[in-house]
Formats: structure tokens, sequence, C-alpha cells
């Protein structure tokens, strides 16, 4: 037996062996990589990779997918679009390279090869295309990685985790899958839980029903006013009396607004109200001062020393002007109403609601929107948590359309507490999903400065998109679609982990770029042709022209400014940007414009105004400037204005009876038809006006919402 254990000891080694050495053979065969496909309308900014091998199918340019840049693109451009442009592939498609790298100041737009590229002054990320020949040692990754909105909002959250240094401030989580439930499932097992069987809550509306038994993904919801035990949120905001009270909100010495609760379901005690104690129905908070003086009499309680008259409140860093739209819909029930209402008070004490800093009004929305009160109502956090506190729920549909076009026609005005030089913000709280389309709604929102913010609670499944009358609708609806205007909130009781991640985006004033319009976020130049080919009494038809378009704008040292040159052979600063900060100042000094007279050297005029004006341009400004002349130019314009657009300015050239259309073409930006004009007579300038705010206008609200 002893010379057998030798032999069997060789042959278990020898089959370890071969066996190893045969796994390692298969290991280093490499699998042939196919390379993966893209749609047409797929953009470089949607996919995760830095560097990529992709095939354009055929046919792309019918699509007409935007492209911005030449050579360079902006990576809110198509892919293959943006290679039939550079003609790295033909309109039947073909392989491609893309690599990205850091954005640019300036894109340059052309014409080529078929597709019309558009200029573009500044984007965060850029790309470029090669032919798509794979290069020996390189591998490309076989399968496209694309960021979805939802990733974005969950990586932001995580980003401000990290900025929240120790406290958990984070937003939505991501939807679980049944893998994770199970998992969650088998860990509270141990728990005793109640013997009532949790159904799908029921939605109201036909088109929002839930149906019974219905697969779920994420956690199962319930009907909350059947009675059926859940955990409350609030549950950590009471205390037992004579215990300490300890501030949910860091930095903040004062307790929330008391609220009685008579309004919450009796239901029998379950084994685990011991991990989450609910308070008695006529419990009522009250701040530790307020325990201090029970059990005295009045003559006592007046020795007592008195809480100090409170002075001027509001953090004057975050000075913004809020509508909070809360959804008022039969399809949340009465216990996440009160939740909503106790996210809305949360908010209001944790951005410190006060005349010196931000104010805050309340809509409603059902059926039909309705204000609760306006800016001007509450100026104190503890004010404004009362008034909320006394807010009935009105039930009816989700009308969030509607609602958004109520808020831009009724809420945001003077009457109602708008302070004007305040940011005007929206914030949506939306149980599921709208019943009403709110894609025009909240354009004509944005389009009037509104910042609009969506906070969706228990966001559709997939199979309930089904009953979603528009899809995409919160992308259609923020301010900008980069996640920072959106919080997916995973559960009705998550909703209170939201409450610091908003906050600080709302009092983020940088951020708020809706603020900024077509009328109050340029810096406009006007270049006045004074050559004696004019005469005195059509220059003052131009200057009136100026004062025409000046009229437009809202000017002043925050909003729009204006600033003029005139010109002849030589160049004449007439006012810079920040000479003057009000639109009578400005008109007057229009006015006053005294006639020169002399040659004609628009080239040498433009590249003083790039040197004069527009060096001394606010980077949050957008750059235009509007040549006005009568004639050929004695120098040549290509060169300056080439410069000037590099330098991000937006071109308008407007010629009067001998000017030449090449150079009014060469002065304007891309696309030229919309950036140059021709007029035979002075007396018909006034006629161009409507037309140029109308570009400029139209140029503004074009520009991707990244």
């Amino acid at each position: 037996m002893r010379g057998l254990v030798p032999t069997s000891l060789f042959v278990a080694v020898f089959l370890s062996c071969h066996s190893e050495t045969k796994h390692s053979h298969q290991k280093s065969k490499r699998p042939d990589r196919a390379v993966p496909s893209l749609a047409c309308d797929i953009r470089a900014g949607k996919i995760s990779h830095t560097e990529f091998i992709a095939r354009c199918p055929a046919n792309c340019t019918q699509t007409k997918q935007p492209v911005y840049g030449t050579d360079v693109y902006a990576s809110i451009s198509s892919v293959c679009n943006a290679a039939i442009h550079g003609g790295i592939i033909t309109d039947a498609g073909g392989k491609v390279i893309v690599r990205k790298m850091v954005g640019q100041d300036f894109y340059k737009g052309s014409f080529s090869n078929g597709v019309r590229s558009l200029s573009l002054p500044k984007w965060r990320e850029s790309f470029t295309i090669t032919a798509g020949k794979s290069k020996k040692g390189v591998l490309y990754p076989h399968t496209l990685h694309y960021i979805s909105a939802h990733s974005t909002a969950v990586k932001t959250a995580q980003v401000l985790k990290n900025q929240s240094k120790g406290h958990q401030l984070t937003t939505a989580q991501p939807m679980r899958t049944s893998a994770a439930l199970s998992s969650t499932a088998s860990e509270s097992s141990t728990t005793p839980t109640s013997t009532n069987t949790p159904t799908s809550k029921p939605r109201l509306m036909d088109h929002r029903h839930r149906v019974a038994g219905m697969p779920q993904v994420g956690a199962q919801r319930i009907d909350l006013d059947q009675g059926v035990h859940r955990p409350d949120p609030r549950a950590t905001f009471w205390r037992p009396l004579g215990t300490a009270h300890v501030s949910a909100f860091p930095g903040r010495d004062r307790p929330p607004a008391a609220y009685p609760h008579s309004d919450w379901q009796a239901w029998s005690r379950q084994t685990s109200d011991a991990i989450h104690p609910v308070p008695e129905s006529s419990y009522t908070w009250k701040g530790a001062r307020m325990l201090e003086r029970d059990g005295f009499t009045e003559q006592q309680q007046a020795l007592l020393p008195k809480d100090p008259e409170p002075g001027p409140s509001g953090d004057p860093n975050c000075k913004v002007d809020i509508a909070f739209l809360m959804d008022g819909s039969w399809s949340i029930g009465r216990r996440r109403f009160r939740i909503q209402k106790d996210f809305l008070a949360k908010v209001a004490e944790t951005i410190d609601v006060g005349a010196s800093g931000p104010l805050m009004g309340i809509i409603q929305f059902g059926d039909n929107p309705e204000t609760e009160f306006d800016l001007k109502a509450y100026t104190s956090s503890r004010d404004l948590s009362a008034a909320i506190e006394n807010i009935s729920q009105k039930g009816g549909a989700s009308n969030v359309g509607k609602a958004l076009s109520y808020l831009s026609g009724h809420f945001f005005t003077d009457a109602g507490g708008n302070r004007g030089r305040a940011p005007n913000v929206a914030v949506v709280l939306l149980d599921g999903w709208p019943t009403d389309k709110v894609e025009e709604a909240s354009r004509q929102a944005r389009e009037s400065g509104i910042n609009i913010f969506f906070v969706t609670i228990e966001s559709p499944t997939e199979y309930e998109k089904e009953n979603v009358l528009e899809a995409n609708f919160m992308d259609k609806a923020v301010c900008r679609t980069n996640s920072f205007f959106s919080l997916p909130i995973f559960s009705w009781f998550d909703l209170g982990d939201a409450v610091q991640p908003l906050a600080r985006r709302l009092c983020d004033t940088d951020q708020l770029v809706c603020s900024k319009t077509c009328l109050n976020a340029n810096d406009i130049a006007f270049i006045i042709d004074g050559s004696s080919s004019i005469g005195t009494g059509n220059f003052r038809t131009m200057l009136q022209f100026v004062a025409n378009v000046t009229r437009e704008f809202e000017i002043s040292d925050t909003d729009t400014r204006v600033g003029a040159v005139q010109y002849t052979y030589e160049q004449r600063l007439e006012f810079s940007f920040r000479q003057h900060s009000t639109k009578p100042a400005v008109l007057a000094a229009i006015e006053g414009i005294s006639y020169w007279s002399g040659g004609t050297s628009t080239g040498a005029a433009i590249a003083y105004a790039a040197e004069q004006l527009f060096s001394q341009s606010k980077p949050s400004k957008r750059k235009v400037m509007i040549v006005i002349t009568d004639g050929r130019s004695y120098d040549d314009v290509r060169a300056p204005a080439l410069a000037i657009q590099r330098q991000g300015v937006i071109a308008y050239s407007i010629g009067i009876a001998w000017a030449v259309q090449e150079e009014l073409e060469y002065i304007a930006s891309d696309p030229d038809m919309e950036h140059s004009f021709f007029v035979d007579d002075f007396d018909n300038l006034h006629k161009f006006v409507p037309k140029i705010i109308s570009n400029i206008c139209q140029e503004f609200n074009q520009q991707p919402r990244n």
C-alpha cells in the first residue's frame, strides 16, 4: 500500500498541470471583436468612452441631425453626420474612430459634403473623427456604454455626498433590481413584520391606474390610507418629552415649526414599531424653551427669560425667488401629501427664508393650479412653515403643463413680490408623471427667465411608461438637461434625503442659467458707418435704428450692455459697455453721437471693436456685433471678421444702398442668410428691427441645453 502513494500523487500532479496548461492556452486566444453600430442620432457626448470605434448606417444625412464645428466638433454633434461632414465616410455609412478632447471656446460652422455644420460659441467637450481602421495593438470597446440621465443623477448625488462633510445628503437612489430586492428581503427576514399584504398603490385616474399584481421595479407601493403600517420619515423629527433636542440641520439652533398630527391613521402596534416609534395622534412637537415653561403659572412665566425678537432674516448668499409647485392630485393620498408638506417646511428652514435672502411661495396643482400664497406673504421660515401646515389637498389630476403656464403669467409679478434682480426658480414636486404635456409651457417659462427644477417621486416603471402622455417629459421641462435641475426620488419615504441637495442647488445662483434670456444676457456692439456718402440726415436715421433695437433689451450693468463705435478711415469709441448702466442713459448717449464724415474702412473698425469693446466683455455674456454700412470698404473685411467670430462674437451685417453683398456675407456669422440684411433706402431700416430681435432670440433659445 505504501508503494501506491507516490504513484497516485504523481498522477494527480500530472493531471492538474495538464488542466492548467489547457486552461491557460484557452485564455490566451483573443476572441474576435465586432464593431458596434451607431444610430444616426447618437451624439458623441452620450457615449462614455474617450476613444472608440463604431459603424455608422447609411442615409444619415436625411435625418438632419445637428453638427457643430469643423474638423473639431462639439460633443453635442451627431457622430455619423460629423463624419460625413468631415469626409471620413460617405452617406453610405462606414466605420469611424472617435477621440474625445477638451472643449473649445468657438466652433466654426461650414457646409461640406452635403452637411451644414453650425457655429457654436463654447462647449464643454470636443471630438475628432478619423477613418475606422483599427491600429495594431489597440483594443477598442466592442460594446458602447451610454451616459443616461439616471446614472448622471446618481453620480451627482455621490459628488454632493462627498461635499457634505459627513452629513448624509444623497439624492435619488438607483432603481433596484429584483435580485437586490430579494437580497434586502432576506436581510430583514429576522424582523417581525405586519401580517397585512402590501398591494400596488392605486392611481385614481384611468390612465394612471396600476393593475393589481403587476410586477413592480423597486420597492412595492402601499395604499397608505388603508391603515397599512409603514415607517414614517417624520418619526426622526419627534422626541419624547424631556429628551435633548438634536437638530436635523447642523448649524441651525432653532427647531422646526410645531405641527399637530391629528390626521394620522390609527393602527395597532406592530412588533417592529419599537424600531420606528409612532407619535400619538394628539402629540405636538415643542421647542426646548416651550418645555421649560410647562408647569409655571402666568406670573411665574413672566419672570422667565423670553426669546429674543427676531431681526432681519434670510440668508443673503441665497437671494432667489422660489415658487414650489406641489402635487395635490388624488393619486398621492393623504399621507404622502403630508410628507410633501413636511418636506416643504424643511426646505424653507434649510434655505433660511427671509427678506434679506430667499423668498418662497407655493402653487398647488391638480385639475387646475391655485396659488396658496405668493412671494411676499411670509418673510420668515417659522411663519412659512405654519402656513404650509394649513394647506389642504385639492385633488384632481396632475396637470403640470397647466401649472407651468399659470406660473409664467400669474406668479412672478411685481404685485406678487417678485424682486426683479433675484433669479426666478420653480420647483415642481410630482408623483409619478404628468397627466398633460409640459414641453411648450416649460419652454415659455424658460424663455421668460424661470429656472425649472423637477423633483419626481416614484417615477413610472417600464410597465407604466405606456401610460405616460409625453415621453422624456422631465428633460423637456427642466432648465438644463445636465442632472443639476432634476432630482428623481425612489420612494416618498426617501423624500427627506433630498432636502439638503435641493437647498444647495437652489442657492447656487451661478448655475441658475435660465435666469438669462435673449433680452438680458448680451454685450451688443454697434459698428456705425460715418462716411461722407451717408450725409447728416441719413446718419440720424441710422442712429434712430440703433435706438429702436436697443429699446427691445433689458439694460443694466448685470443685464444686457451696449457699446458703440463710429468709423470712417479712422475709428472712434462713442461709449463702452461699462459707461452706461440704464436704458435712458444708453438712449441719450446714442442720440448724442455726432456725425463724423470721411472714408470707409470697415475691416479696421471690426478689429478696433474687438480690441476696445469685446476685450472688456464678461464671460457670461453673449457677444453680439451689428455692423451698419452703406458702401464698399476700402480695406479687407474677411480677416478681421473671421478673427472676431473666433472670439465667440456673433456678427450681423446690415447694408444700405451701395453696400456690397459679398462683403456683408463675409462679415456675417454662419448661416449668412440669417445674419446679413440689405435695404435699398435708409428710411426702410426700421423694418428690420423685429427681424433682428427675433433672430437674436431664436439663436439664443436654440443653444443646446447642456
